[in-house]
């Protein structure tokens, strides 16, 4: 089985100390065309990217990629990051706020004002200007009708016992749905099953989401944060996320329906480091910077797609094989990475792991000519727009870290060959969006959903922190003509 990923909260802070406050300091190139695949250039090793281009004409003119409408379903938010359906017949959907909060939208399109989980008093204190803590994903058990199990990772205070100076405690938590109200959890069921520490407030990752095949808990982790995976917490020479004693910089993946001895969970048989002395048992995959988006492909094979937000210069999307190395902090993208000198990839990419392992491209690799961050969706299966259809939707969080101004973006797998298999990276575009006077989004960036339909949504905000109540929902629909500008 193929996996692709995606990410949560605004993403990535660039740079930052490995402790408290973290110092964002937004990208600087200043062109605005969209590469699939960036070459160093010639002097300096600077990229083609960071040159000057022209504005985005295909904006004004129409996108060849494809325009969609966007029908606002919810209001009232903060910063909204997911929004998943419990696959129990009653066409809810669940809109995960970063800030604690998840709010039911009923089969009507209401909002109901009681949440549906509040883990504001569980939760670290967030920042308001910025943060990438927060409550970072929920997964409904796939047998949930019958067993009301429901999963969430979220930012704990660091834990008594803690590494001195480190910033938080992730922890990964079953609840249960109340016996006598199906629209509320019962806060006193918690179930600690891991607990994860971290040096620093960023790259948290956060997504979790059950295996459509096999049933299997799937947990996305950052490198730790900070910056380059380097520093306080960041295992010496190598980086957590290529260090295989480290959860960090992973994709998990564990069975919540039994238990080993010494766990709240098992560990799958097949994980591909399972009975290796040098490895954690519960990795399935590695080498990845903040995986803060996860989504699994609905339709054929149930590939998942990464959105891993990149360090300076890249932003990547990947397809997860299991036991698969996707290179950070060796790699940034398809690019060579050093460390010591993040803003200039070396003319030699490497190509294998400390144990001569192959190291995994990915399938979209943007530069930050276009935006910050990367912000992973789903490949769309539903039926309203049927030429999006095996295409990936996703996103770009914004340009600015003061002004909302994220991108929709639509990624097209290239043409298969004679022995069934994809050559190539994925060609990508910008969507127009006709129900917006400018075509824009107009807002941040910050989620994706899906419903039981496969249809999809659009979360965004107009703050860049988990502040005030800007934060919205949009169904993705078929263009429409503008009638009134679109602000989400």
């Amino acid at each position: 089985m193929v996996l692709l990923l995606f990410m949560a909260a605004a993403g990535c802070s660039k740079t930052g100390s490995s402790t408290g406050t973290q110092t964002i300091t937004p990208g600087s190139g200043n062109g605005t065309d969209i590469q699939t695949t960036v070459t160093p250039g010639e002097s300096g090793g600077q990229p083609a990217y960071m040159k000057d281009q022209s504005s985005y004409s295909v904006l004004s003119s129409g996108n060849a990629s494809g325009t969609v409408g966007l029908k606002q379903v919810a209001d009232g938010l903060t910063a909204p990051i997911a929004l998943v359906s419990s696959h129990d017949d009653t066409g809810r959907l669940f809109a995960v706020d970063q800030t604690g909060v998840v709010r039911i939208i009923d089969k009507n399109g209401v909002t109901l004002p009681t949440p549906f989980l509040d883990l504001r008093d569980r939760m670290v204190t967030l920042s308001q200007t910025y943060d990438e803590r927060g409550l970072l994903g929920i997964a409904f058990h796939p047998d949930y009708k019958n067993n009301g199990r429901i999963f969430v990772f979220y930012s704990a205070p660091l834990r008594d016992g803690g590494p001195d100076g480190w910033n938080c405690t992730n922890r990964l938590s079953e609840f249960k749905v109340s016996s006598t109200d199906p629209n509320q959890v019962d806060m006193s069921s918690e179930r600690i099953l891991l607990t994860i520490d971290k040096p620093s407030m960023n790259h948290n990752g956060g997504p979790i989401l059950f295996g459509p095949d096999d049933g299997y808990l799937y947990l996305t982790t950052g490198d730790g944060g900070g910056a380059n995976d380097v520093g306080l917490g960041h295992t010496t020479g190598t980086g957590n996320a290529q260090d295989l004693k480290s959860l960090l910089g992973k994709v998990l993946r564990i069975d919540v329906n039994q238990r080993d001895e010494g766990l709240m969970y098992a560990i799958p048989k097949d994980n591909p480091f399972v009975n290796k002395g040098w490895a954690l048992p519960e990795i399935y995959a590695y080498g990845l910077r903040n995986p803060a988006y996860a989504t699994f492909d609905s339709g054929d094979g149930h590939t998942l797609f990464i959105g891993d937000a990149g360090q300076q210069l890249f932003e990547s999307v990947y397809q997860i094989k299991k036991g698969g190395n996707y290179g950070w902090n060796l790699k940034e993208g398809t690019h060579s990475f050093n460390p010591s000198q993040p803003g200039t990839p070396n003319s030699t990419v490497p190509t294998v792991g400390s144990r001569g392992e192959s190291l995994t491209d990915p399938i979209i690799e943007l530069g930050h000519d276009l935006g910050l961050v990367v912000v992973g969706g789903y490949v769309y299966r539903g039926t309203a727009i049927p030429g999006l259809t095996g295409k990936y939707l996703f996103g770009d969080w914004s340009e600015s870290f003061t002004i909302g101004n994220g991108t929709l973006l639509l990624g097209t797998p290239p043409a298969i060959n004679g022995t069934g298999t994809q050559n190539g990276m994925w060609s990508v575009g910008l969507v127009n969006i006709s129900t917006s006077q400018n075509g824009r989004v107009n807002g941040f960036v910050r989620g994706f959903g899906e419903d039981d339909q496969h249809e999809l949504y659009l979360l965004t905000s107009q703050a860049s922190g988990p502040s005030g109540t800007t934060g919205k929902i949009y169904q993705i629909t078929a263009p429409t003509a503008v009638k009134t500008p679109t602000t989400p």
